[in-house]
């Protein structure tokens, strides 16, 4: 009978409702820290093919659902996948990360990038959409996501992960116009992507800027913040009843600018403490995190500790828990099983404590 129960927490989360606890989801909750996932990974070694294939990716976003019942299942898939769709190739190898043969750098570059036509090059997004809402069935919230139009420039200008950006930085410092034209154009097929995700299925959307941490706080009112903007107005004047989620990595020292973008959610990394959070960005905005990753190598008792304080700080209003970053690759699978029922139960053993 509770199978069928139906689960709308985090959506009421997002939506600022008051809830006797928090819901509860992880960033890269579908991925290696499973032997579920990693039996799999053998069989079809391919990154892309395993997000790109609707039925393998279904599966591997349904894994931790299956296994641990949170309250949000996200989908399966990677924030370069649009890429391909406006004329930007590239290639995922396994223990390297992504790789760009041909990184842009140039004005002709920019000028070839086409519109994104996401039916077109990037269909089996909606047929896992479609196919997660069916499963899920109401008992848990479908996330779609997207990575933000600076952390994408710096992936396609880099060529690849880095430490420095100095590739990236070195063109909006010295060619700015140039980098605003390629900001501008990933901004709006971003907004085009973010559409269609929710179209398909996706009832709340995470937008991911990861690198725009890397930023000063000047740097990120000129380069970053304008195009969440644009990208969460266009969004908005169409589905104005979805939330959307912003995270950053590394961005203690911009999220009141994170809450300039005008989204719905700030999820914040864990160098912030969560009562200071909520202090700077107000109550008009919602959080998500902030546990650290490492705090899942910790006995259970120190987990446990650690989560009530973080939902004890957040309060029973718009707090979305999860991690302040993505689960780590090699976390004991039984600590996340007790992340997610401590977090279930916090209310109850907030009141124990009492």
């Amino acid at each position: 009978m509770e199978k069928c129960m139906k689960n709308y927490r985090l959506l009421q989360a997002a939506r600022g409702e008051v809830l006797e606890r928090p819901p509860v989801w992880m960033m890269r909750q579908a991925g290696r820290y499973m032997k579920v996932y990693r039996d799999l990974r053998q069989k079809y070694p391919s990154f892309r093919e395993r997000s790109e294939n609707p039925d393998l990716a279904v599966e591997i976003s349904l894994q931790p659902f299956h296994a641990f019942k949170p309250d949000g299942v996200i989908m399966f898939s990677d924030i370069l996948t649009p890429l391909p769709g406006i004329g930007i190739p590239f290639d995922i190898i396994e223990s390297k990360g992504p790789i760009f043969e041909n990184p842009i750098r140039t004005q002709a570059q920019i000028d070839a990038l086409t519109p994104l036509d996401p039916e077109a090059s990037l269909s089996f997004v909606r047929q896992i959409l479609t196919t997660l809402r069916k499963e899920v069935d109401d008992q848990a919230t479908v996330l779609g996501f997207v990575g933000a139009p600076w952390t994408l420039a710096a992936y396609a200008i880099e060529g690849k992960s880095s430490k420095d950006y100095a590739i990236i930085k070195s063109m909006a410092f010295s060619q700015p116009a140039m980098l605003h034209q390629f900001l501008g154009k990933l901004a709006d097929a971003i907004a085009i992507y973010v559409r269609y995700q929710i179209d398909s299925g996706a009832q709340i959307v995470q937008l991911f800027d990861s690198w725009a941490g890397q930023l000063t706080p000047e740097d990120f009112k000129i380069f970053a913040l304008p195009y969440q903007q644009r990208v969460v107005e266009q969004v908005k004047a169409t589905h104005p009843n979805t939330p959307l989620i912003l995270y950053i990595n590394g961005s203690a020292g911009i999220l009141e600018l994170m809450a300039q973008s005008g989204v719905d959610i700030v999820s914040v990394d864990w160098t912030v403490d969560m009562a200071v959070a909520r202090q700077r960005l107000g109550a008009s905005i919602g959080v998500q995190g902030n546990l650290d990753p490492c705090a899942l190598f910790g006995s259970q008792e120190f987990i446990r500790s650690r989560i009530l304080d973080t939902v004890r700080k957040a309060g029973n209003q718009g707090h979305i828990f999860n991690l302040g970053h993505g689960v780590l690759q090699n976390t004991p699978e039984e600590n996340v099983a007790f992340f997610f029922e401590t977090v279930k139960q916090s209310n109850y053993l907030l009141n124990d404590c009492k």
